[in-house]
Parts: C-alpha cells; sequence; structure tokens
C-alpha cells in the first residue's frame, strides 16, 4: 500500500529546475532511498514531502493527503532528520527532547515517558544532563533521530543519518533503522554512502539533474547496470588502458577514468590470466556493488 505517491512531480527556483517532473510510489513500512550527486534534486524532493517548500507543478501526497493542502497534518505523523544537528546548544540532553516535544503538543508526562524511552533507546540514558557541547559527533547525531521520533512518526525521513561518524556509530545507527522498519516506520534515506543504501533500503532512485535515472531494489540494480563481477586495474598509462580495451571491447563494458580501468564481467577469474603481462600498480577482483552502478549511471566527473 502506497503512503507517498508523486506524479509529474516539479520545483523550480528562479528559471533553476531542480526537481523536473518524476514520479515516485513508496510503500507503508519500507525503507526507500534517494540517491544522487549533490544538485540531484534529492533534498529538495524530501522538502517537499516534509512540506518545507511547495511543489512548482505536479502532485505530491502524503498518507492520501496533499502536500500544498495539508502541511500541517502531514507534518504532526512525520519525524524529520536533518543532515546538520541542529539542537539546542543551550539545553541538555533530556532538554532538547522536551522542548520539542513541544511542538507536537505532547501533554508534559506523555513527553516524559517518551523522551525517556527513546534516550534508553538510543543509548543516551546516561547522558540525559549532559550539554550538546560536551557530546560527540556520534551522540549528537543518535540524539537528532531520538528528536525526529519524539512524535511516534509514521514516517521517518534521514537525510544523510550517518555522515561523518566512525565505523561504530554508523553500525549503530544502521541497527536502530532496521528496527525501525521492524515496527512499521516508513523511513525515507538520502545517503552518499553506497554500502548504507545496499544495506538499509528495500527499494532507491538514483537521480542525476532533477530526475530520476532508474529505481529498483538495490541487488536488482547491481545485476541489471553492472552485472556480477569487476576487474579493476588500478596505475595503468593511457597506451595500456587503450589496449586492454580494444581487446575486451566486444565482449565487456569498459571505463577507463584516470589512471584506472574497469572491466565489468560475469566472470573475473576468467580473464586475469590473460591479464599477466599488463602493467599495473595493482589488479583487484571483486563483486560488482551499487558504487558501480551509481558511477556508470551519473558518471564519474565532479558536477558543481
Amino acid at each position: 500500500m502506497s503512503i507517498i505517491e508523486a506524479h509529474n512531480l516539479v520545483k523550480k527556483y528562479d528559471g533553476l529546475t531542480a526537481v523536473d517532473g518524476i514520479d515516485f510510489s513508496i510503500q507503508e513500512g519500507e525503507v526507500f532511498g534517494f540517491l544522487g550527486p549533490n544538485g540531484a534534486g534529492k533534498t529538495t524532493t524530501m522538502k517537499m514531502i516534509y512540506c518545507f517548500i511547495q511543489p512548482t507543478s505536479g502532485k505530491l501526497a502524503v498518507a492520501g493527503m496533499d502536500v500544498t493542502e495539508n502541511p500541517r497534518q502531514i507534518k504532526a505523523i512525520l519525524g524529520v532528520v536533518p543532515q546538520d544537528n541542529n539542537l539546542d546548544p543551550d539545553l541538555t540532553v533530556f532538554g532538547n527532547l522536551i522542548a520539542y516535544s513541544r511542538y507536537f503538543k505532547l501533554l508534559r508526562e506523555v513527553a516524559k515517558k517518551r523522551t525517556e524511552e527513546l534516550l534508553e533507546l538510543m543509548q543516551l540514558s546516561e547522558k540525559r544532563k549532559v550539554v550538546i557541547d560536551d557530546l560527540s559527533g556520534g551522540m549528537r547525531r543518535r540524539l537528532t533521530i531520538a528528536r525526529g521520533l519524539i512524535n511516534n512518526p509514521k514516517i521517518l525521513i534521514l537525510d544523510e543519518p550517518t555522515v561523518g561518524l566512525d565505523p561504530q556509530a554508523r553500525h549503530l545507527i544502521w541497527q536502530k533503522v532496521r528496527q525501525f522498519r521492524s515496527q512499521g516506520i516508513t523511513i525515507i534515506l538520502t545517503t552518499h554512502y553506497m554500502d548504507e543504501a545496499a544495506y538499509l533500503c528495500d527499494r532507491l532512485v538514483i537521480m542525476n539533474q532533477g530526475k530520476i535515472l532508474t529505481e529498483g531494489k538495490p541487488e536488482e540494480l547491481v545485476q541489471k547496470y553492472v552485472g556480477d563481477e569487476v576487474v579493476e586495474l588500478k596505475g595503468i598509462q593511457p597506451e595500456v588502458a587503450n589496449a586492454v580495451t580494444h581487446r575486451f571491447k566486444d565482449k565487456y563494458h569498459l571505463e577507463h577514468f584516470g589512471d584506472s580501468l574497469y572491466i565489468f564481467t560475469p566472470d573475473g577469474k576468467s580473464i586475469l590470466s590473460s591479464l599477466a603481462e599488463i602493467k599495473a600498480d595493482k589488479i583487484i577482483h571483486r563483486d560488482a556493488d551499487l558504487e558501480d552502478v551509481f558511477l556508470k549511471l551519473t558518471g564519474r566527473s565532479l558536477i558543481e
């Protein structure tokens, strides 16, 4: 059952088209990802979902409600975790959650009970009296996520939930996201970490320049666009890359970028022996992944 539906969704800023006629449907209870390079339109799309900005044209409905007609009702069922940890530095950990609960008009006893539950859930109970400046980056991120859950939302929006965190903090948040999903919360996620998207998302879209390039399950997209395996040749000269490309271009998909050559193949072992004489700093044989799909569709060069 769809909980969010978009049809021909457009957002323009002073002549710039940030979101260009996209369609997508998010099912209730799934983790849905928006991936794309900077400026692709994913954050703008998220802002329209949580009613921070209005669409220029098209249709966008959240829980059956139009975002332009029912923003207050929609915001009441959303939890939003922005990319920045915009916590109140003058308040304690406990105080931040209590203060935020007032936006949803929670009764004081209900707010206190909910705050205690969330501090325990995010492993912050021992930090309840600590001010924000004395928290680590991981603790601040967990508190920001707890704040987004204070109103017991039906839909949780996570904008780059683990940016800048160490591996332990990242994996803790991953486990919490999976726990939220098991409780029936619909989760919408943006991330630049492809392993995070592959691990968490049931389905995702890849956007570029305001358009959706593809949609599907992570593992299905890998199979569709790049196949099973990749052989990477690192540190090769241009003439060597050209020779290898000429040898394999009719059989495999190849990409040459900088001093690296990528050969996408269903069986990397079958070509490794034929590369024995190739002069390269390193030859890597690995499974294809979502990052390969992302780079194939959006390009390897920076777009400012």
